[in-house]
């Protein structure tokens, strides 16, 4: 297969939500194997909570693609594909009383990831004059940011 050059602003922020579209697919799937592995309710819990937000994050890319009038479709997404292959091994190594611990970072590192995903995204939208566009991203950059927060302080809590 032979990859396409990217040469304008228009190929290259359709071949990021792409990207993003892939990104939290991934996140979606390692939320239900996060789940699975912790132990504390809590815990559970807030993974369900972010499932359901990445299903609306999901909806709002499928609109990005039609403001732009993009065909919808998915890109390779390394980094979470990564990510989500890190929070097995980490899960499957170590002892289950570790294992909201080992959830928690790992559904860190992914939100992190997120986060910087959409603020590119959201610049790029900006400069190609697009505030409906900027405003769906915005909502799940938003969202991010907030289970980012949950996470982190979940996790301090459960540390201390």
């Amino acid at each position: 297969m032979t990859q396409q050059n990217l040469e304008t602003p228009e190929e290259l922020i359709h071949f990021q939500l792409r990207s993003a579209l892939t990104m939290e697919q991934h996140s979606f799937e390692a939320l239900e194997e996060l789940h699975s592995a912790a132990r504390s309710s809590d815990v559970k819990h807030l993974f369900t909570h972010h499932a359901d937000e990445t299903k609306e994050q999901i909806a709002n890319l499928e609109k990005v693609f039609q403001l732009f009038d993009f065909r919808e479709s998915t890109a390779p997404s390394p980094a979470t594909t990564g990510i989500k292959n890190q929070a097995a091994s980490l899960i499957e190594r170590t002892d289950p009383k570790l294992h909201d611990q080992v959830t928690l970072m790992s559904a860190l590192g992914n939100e992190h990831f997120e986060i910087s995903a959409y603020q590119g995204l959201i610049l790029q939208a900006q400069a190609l004059r697009a505030p409906d566009a900027v405003s769906l991203l915005q909502a799940n950059l938003d969202q991010e940011t907030h289970t980012s927060e949950e996470l982190h302080d979940t996790l301090r809590d459960l540390l201390s």
